[in-house]
């Protein structure tokens, strides 16, 4: 039979501060974390290979609370397990700058995993840590040796299993044979509207059979189930195990267990009282713990010999495999080699040398060829459309087809394949980049988002950047997509012009260890533009005079993609006309902006009034560099079927437009 609730004095300790914190913060949910306590105490104090006292050891286990509403969850069992943070840090919950925020942010405090706050984005972070553990396990582990070893455990609810991204990211880790990750679902029938039997009759396990996953049924307060399950989850190496814990939202609460009124909100005073009589919990006040639950809980020593014992083992693998723990240790530490950036500048001297009028999608390609050979962290993949957005490249291994792979065929899974990638590069050992059309960026927005607010170093190409795409029309062609990523805080975007513009994108894209980027692509060829040596250094600033002005400066056209050929093609009529003009190629705003101020001044002097923007984009982000004064010349409305020539001259994104719009100014 079961343990008794009010003696299951371990996970109790779980629901009182869960309650207790939510109670003081006025704010919070408490169900989900007194639900899941028991669940958590098995995976945590039997299971989960870690060590409180170093939170980035190599080879620990990753724990992701997918349902991070929940949060209290995951703040109780770093506190008690011994990670570095303390009582008062649990009595500060959901407060300003407080450690334990609302949901668990990556970077607040060692033990956070990604932070989960959208619901299922969780579980595609844990599929990612899990690619990443076996696609690492591939590249270094030997016959006698495996020295990366560890398993991807992940808790979620029914919000989480209803988001679409979920079955994206699910589906796809059946495909692959994630043997090493676990996920519990927290199957307690409530979510904020009430029981969702009304909106949420799935067959779970048999959905998750048919994604190719080993499916387990087991009460979620049966310490033994739980046990016995997670047992038989780590022997199944070949499949994901999804086990479904039938719970009992805000176990312990007399009048709110089982019920909407415990998901979302406190207690309430009176309830947390008779809830401590429920749990048998001695103790009256408020977040007291017992020297001898702490004691129980503490990791510290286990997590130190586990450790201990890696070491051992890594050191035996550094005898026998110097190189390879070499380069081990340097691709998790998120390094490039000395010598990468030398040999990155070799080949752009090189595509200038070149001087190829080709697509910028090419150019990438050539450039991933170029660059690939060099950093095998680099972890690529594609939704379904490799042939197009040019990211398969000669080195390219599938990893469905290779243990030791670099290349992720996603399918058609745009959200789910972002959010994996954010798993994979906050596992380490990996930089992945992603790839699809601009237009299918909006599938991914979410994901994006979530990769600039953890900082993680994730490359996003997109191709088919504009109206230039043509015939495919108005929903594929990208109108106000880039303005958004220009937008969104701690992210780079680059659009480059040529080539040379796009081998300096991706270098400064794998250089950016504190940000994503995404790279804005053209499907159609573009013209090479020349530059001096000391003009290819500036691209790096993201913004530099690309064509200076040959008379006194009266105006200044600034220019992206495909389109600064235009302003080229402007600036060589109007310096014809005597006309002082000058061009500014800005494939990245968002760095240029950065630069000190004589820098900027020397590219967009403030005196100089008279500017023109074009962009084969929305025109209202181009005024903050043109003033309101100054023109924008690029889309106000959606586009239309046509072939790309037809389109330009159709919106007015022409060389005689920009010839004009300078003339009006001036």
């Amino acid at each position: 039979m079961p343990t008794p609730l009010n003696q299951r004095h371990n996970a109790n300790a779980i629901r009182i501060l869960a309650m207790d914190a939510v109670q003081k913060a006025n704010s919070g949910h408490p169900g989900a974390p007194m639900g899941m306590a028991d669940i958590a105490e098995v995976v945590w104090r039997e299971f989960l290979s870690h060590n409180p006292k170093n939170p980035k050891w190599a080879n620990r286990d990753r724990f992701v609370l997918s349902n991070g509403h929940g949060s209290m969850l995951l703040y109780a069992l770093l506190h008690l397990s011994g990670y570095d943070l303390t009582i008062d840090d649990i009595k500060n919950f959901r407060q300003l700058h407080a450690k334990t925020a609302g949901h668990p942010e990556y970077g607040y405090v060692d033990g956070i995993e990604t932070t989960t706050g959208p619901l299922g984005q969780g579980i595609a972070n844990a599929v990612g840590f899990a690619l990443a553990e076996k696609t690492l396990a591939g590249q270094f582990n030997k016959p006698d040796n495996a020295i990366i070893d560890h398993h991807t455990y992940c808790f979620l609810g029914d919000g989480c299993l209803m988001e679409g991204v979920s079955h994206e990211a699910c589906s796809l880790a059946g495909t692959l044979g994630l043997g090493k990750l676990i996920v519990y679902y927290d199957d307690n029938g409530i979510s904020i509207d009430g029981e969702v039997e009304g909106w949420f009759s799935d067959d779970t396990a048999k959905r998750f059979e048919s994604y190719h996953w080993q499916v387990l049924c087991v009460d979620g307060h049966d310490d033994e189930q739980i046990r016995e399950a997670t047992v038989q989850a780590k022997a199944q190496t070949d499949k994901p195990t999804l086990i479904i814990c039938k719970t009992v939202i805000g176990m312990g609460s007399p009048n709110k267990q089982g019920k909407e009124a415990s998901h979302g909100s406190p207690l309430g005073a009176d309830e947390i009282v008779l809830t401590r009589a429920t749990l048998g919990w001695d103790n009256a006040n408020a977040f007291e713990i017992s020297d001898e639950i702490y004691k129980a809980w503490n990791a510290c020593d286990k997590g130190e010999c586990l450790e201990n014992d890696w070491n051992a083992q890594f050191a035996d693998y550094e005898t026998k495999y110097p190189n390879e723990a070499d380069e081990l240790k340097r691709r998790l530490s998120g390094q490039l080699p000395q010598d990468f950036s030398a040999k990155a500048d070799d080949f752009i001297k090189a595509c200038q040398t070149k001087a190829e009028s080709i697509a910028t999608r090419k150019a990438s390609q050539n450039t991933i060829a170029a660059f690939a050979p060099l950093l095998p962290e680099i972890l690529g993949g594609s939704a379904d459309l490799a042939g197009s957005n040019l990211t398969l490249w000669h080195g390219a291994k599938s990893v469905q087809a290779y243990t030791d792979g670099n290349y992720v065929h996603y399918g058609v899974r745009e959200f789910g394949m972002t959010a994996i990638a954010n798993g994979v590069a906050l596992h380490g050992g990996f930089i992945p980049y992603t790839a699809t059309f601009l237009m299918f960026m909006e599938y991914a927005r979410n994901a994006l988002r979530m990769s600039s607010l953890m900082k993680q170093r994730v490359i996003n190409v997109y191709t088919h950047d504009s109206i230039g795409l043509g015939e495919d029309g108005p929903t594929h062609q990208p109108v106000e997509q880039i303005a958004s990523l220009r937008q969104t805080p701690n992210h780079f975007t680059w659009r480059p012009c040529d080539a040379v513009e796009t081998a300096v994108a991706w270098k400064m894209a794998l250089y950016t260890t504190n940000a994503p980027t995404s790279l804005i692509l053209s499907r159609q060829n573009l013209d090479h533009q020349t530059r001096t040596d000391e003009q290819v250094a500036l691209i790096e600033k993201g913004a530099y005079v690309l064509a200076k002005e040959q008379s006194d400066l009266q105006a200044i056209i600034i220019a992206t993609g495909s389109e600064v050929a235009l302003a080229i093609q402007a600036h060589k009529i109007l310096t014809e006309q005597g006309v002082g003009v000058r061009v500014v190629s800005m494939p990245c705003a968002e760095i240029f902006v950065k630069q000190d101020r004589d820098y900027i001044q020397s590219v967009l002097p403030s005196h100089v009034r008279h500017r023109v923007a074009v962009e084969a984009s929305i025109v209202d982000y181009w005024y903050k560099f043109v003033g309101l004064d100054g023109k924008v010349i690029g889309m106000t409305t959606f586009g239309e079927s046509a072939p790309a020539k037809d389109l330009f001259n159709h919106f007015g994104i022409t060389t005689d437009k920009v010839v004009q719009a300078v003339q009006s100014l001036i």
